[in-house]
């Protein structure tokens, strides 16, 4: 039987997307087939539910999500009554569930909607869809008092309505009071209550929200200024001097039209970074000439500037009354609603309350959950070379925000602050170095110069070389200053292993380092070696690579199958490059007898369990290898772009293995997703690992 959750209210302004994200931020953690229903909607398309669609890679129908829209529900209980209205939506509901292996429900959301007795609907719906009950309950600009007694009256009604209520929801408290309102719920409630404080970024609207909501014309401005967040708004109607002092951080700057002095200086202190600023917004239909807006357009590239017809003080009563919505539109929000559910709500409990049925699938989706959760359960310090890079800084953000690792960045710090505030990031706790004027820099050097002695290494060398970011970066990890680095999003491989290669070296019982590609299919997660750094492996080196790979495969939850690919399978083939094969295969067969092998056997043969019957029937490899060795890099290097464009997978690597402490290397067309699943792998690679099978023989 389909499993279903019902995320409910009491009254508007409760911030519930916040929770109906999170939700099903749990689900899909294990589950394949998650639907999404909503019983009443406003208007078709519904953002929230574009925002799950995007996020999420739903394929869900969006025609089968709604039940209907407000009017017709009205209309429908009006002239034929409750019954016949819930009769109608628990047949619609009924009509996805047959469809999914558990259902998201959204429930009403109490604004503008003409039905008496709303609360009552929701319970009852949920009763007659056979949905648990998540209720939440609004505390922003309430007092401690009120919030306590409104979320213990909330579990009543719906309890008392039938409902199985699985837990309570209270968002948006004060953050003074969250603490005391958590403990005193705790002991006054059957039910665990997760309690959630107000966050302001939530909150504000992002530039491009205030645009459209003004139907303001963009002046100036690219897509990542306008996705900032409006945090607060300084009036422009003082001199200039007095008016830099008003300036906070994140607000934007509403001023009319024709005060170019204080465009040019509200522009000029955010290049400065005191403080950076969201935007401008010019009133009276005005703007400064073409002159004043190009210098504009120099000092803080891709910073808004948006124009207005409206006066000042008119303008200010639409801006005051907008707050900042979930959409597809705003990813950045997604994030920071993601990480403020998944620090203060028991999710691990929720999980288990929500019974959602385990899936015998691993889907990307699941996999690059798996992760997040694995860094997170015990954080990692991650340094990361890149940190004047556009994606490098938005990976950080994602990073941050969910709470997945802490971060150092290298570079010029001001130039790092500078492109932050350009992309409209906060940083928060994220540490910042510049290797050039670090007092690191004498100690690493005279490190360096130590470990390179037998290469002729001065330490007046060592200076010059340890000032470049991915050495300096490389130091940190062999100090431990840092736990972990990623690099590579705009250096070449060799700029970023050649460091780890001297400086951290390789692990006692690995003879090589060698990488490995996860590649997450529809279904299942195989992993591929080695596809990006030995070119011609011999059989040794093979061999020392596809134990290796089986470690790195066990570490991330897959089961290792190895396959030992060659153009030919079994005894059926010769030649020098089958006998290479053969050769690694027997050599894996002795030092791990524990695993199982198979080799030389080709690709179809290992992955296709029809083609396994006919070529090697006997084997409990082939048709379900998991493992996959690639003879040479050519081989390995092609197959895996080729799968991952005609498969539509995602590769998520390479990974490294074999150094002594965890170095990974990005592509240089890396995405954000990608640079957060690589600095999640490393994260998990620092975490402490289980013994290796050198260490557990050295033990016994």
């Amino acid at each position: 039987m389909t499993r279903s959750v019902y995320v409910t209210g009491i009254d508007r302004g409760d911030g519930r997307q916040v929770v109906e994200l999170g939700v099903m931020e749990l689900l899909t953690r294990q589950v394949d087939r998650v639907g999404v229903f909503r019983p009443l909607v406003h208007h078709v398309p519904d953002r929230l539910f574009e925002l799950l669609r995007s996020r999420y890679r739903l394929s869900q129908d969006p025609a089968t999500v709604y039940g209907m829209d407000y009017h017709e529900a009205s209309a429908l209980q009006a002239e034929r009554g409750t019954d016949e209205l819930v009769s109608t939506l628990v047949d619609r509901f009924h009509a996805v569930a047959r469809d999914y292996d558990f259902v998201l429900v959204l429930g009403t959301d109490f604004a503008d909607t003409q039905l008496p007795d709303e609360l009552s609907l929701n319970a009852r719906l949920a009763n007659e869809f056979g949905a648990s009950v998540i209720p939440v309950v609004g505390g922003r600009k309430q007092t401690a008092e009120s919030v306590l007694a409104e979320t213990r009256n909330a579990y009543r009604a719906y309890e008392n309505l039938g409902c199985d209520v699985l837990a309570m929801i209270t968002n948006r408290v004060a953050r003074d009071d969250r603490d005391e309102i958590a403990q005193q719920l705790r002991s006054r409630l059957p039910v665990p209550c997760h309690v959630v404080p107000d966050e302001p970024a939530l909150a504000a609207p992002t530039v491009s929200q205030i645009a459209q909501s003004l139907d303001a014309r963009v002046l100036l401005g690219d897509d990542s200024g306008l996705a900032r967040d409006a945090l607060g708004f300084v009036f422009g109607g003082a001199m200039l001097p007095n008016f830099l002092t008003a300036l906070t951080p994140g607000c934007l700057v509403v001023t009319p039209g024709d005060r170019a002095d204080l465009v040019v200086g509200s522009l000029a202190a955010h290049s400065a970074g005191t403080p950076p600023i969201a935007g401008v917004l010019l009133t009276l239909d005005e703007h400064p000439g073409d002159e004043v807006l190009t210098l504009a357009a120099r000092l803080a590239p891709g910073t808004p500037v948006l124009s207005v017809p409206g006066y000042s003080f008119p303008t200010a009563e639409q801006l005051f009354s907008l707050e900042g919505k979930l959409s597809a539109a705003t990813p950045r929000k997604a994030e920071t609603a993601l990480g403020l559910f998944e620090r203060y709500v028991d999710t691990g409990d929720l999980l288990k309350r929500l019974s959602a049925p385990s899936s015998d699938r691993v889907t990307p989706m699941m996999f690059e959950h798996k992760l997040l959760e694995r860094a997170r359960s015990n954080m990692r310090r991650i340094v990361l070379p890149e940190g004047t890079e556009p994606r490098v800084l938005h990976a950080a953000e994602v990073l941050l925000r969910r709470d997945v690792c802490d971060l150092t960045l290298l570079g010029p710090v001001d130039r790092i602050r500078k492109q932050a505030a350009d992309l409209g990031i906060d940083l928060g706790d994220c540490r910042l170095i510049d290797p050039a004027t670090s007092e690191l820099r004498d100690t690493f050097a005279e490190k360096y110069a130590q470990l390179r002695a037998h290469k002729g290494v001065t330490v007046e060398l060592a200076y010059d070389v340890v000032s470049d970011v991915n050495y300096f970066g490389t130091l940190m990890v062999q100090e431990g200053l840092a736990d972990g680095m990623v690099s590579g999003s705009v250096h070449s491989t060799a700029a970023t292993i050649r460091p780890a290669f001297e400086i951290i070296k390789t692990k006692p019982d690995a003879g090589i380092v060698s990488s490995v590609f996860f590649m997450c299919l529809a279904d299942k997660v195989l992993v591929y070696g080695d596809c990006a750094v030995n070119p011609d492996p011999n059989a040794e080196q093979l061999a020392d690579i596809a134990i290796q790979s089986a470690a790195t495969a066990e570490q991330f939850g897959v089961e290792a199958r190895i396959a030992m690919l060659s153009y030919s399978t079994g005894t059926s083939g010769s030649g020098a490059d089958v006998d290479k094969v053969r050769e690694a295969t027997e050599l894996v067969r002795e030092r791990r007898p524990d695993l199982k092998t198979e080799g030389p056997i080709q690709y179809d043969a290992a992955v296709e369990p029809s083609v396994a019957a006919t070529k090697l029937p006997e084997s409990d490899v082939a048709g379900q290898a998991s493992v996959l060795i690639f003879p040479d890099l050519n081989t390995g290097n092609n197959t895996y772009k080729a799968v991952q464009r005609s498969a539509g997978a995602i590769a998520v690597g390479p990974v490294l293995q074999g150094l002594r402490k965890p170095v990974n290397d990005l592509s240089r067309g890396a995405l954000v997703q990608d640079i957060v699943n690589t600095v999640a792998i490393t994260a998990i690679q620092a975490q402490s690992p289980a013994p290796s099978h050198h260490e557990k023989a050295t033990a016994q």
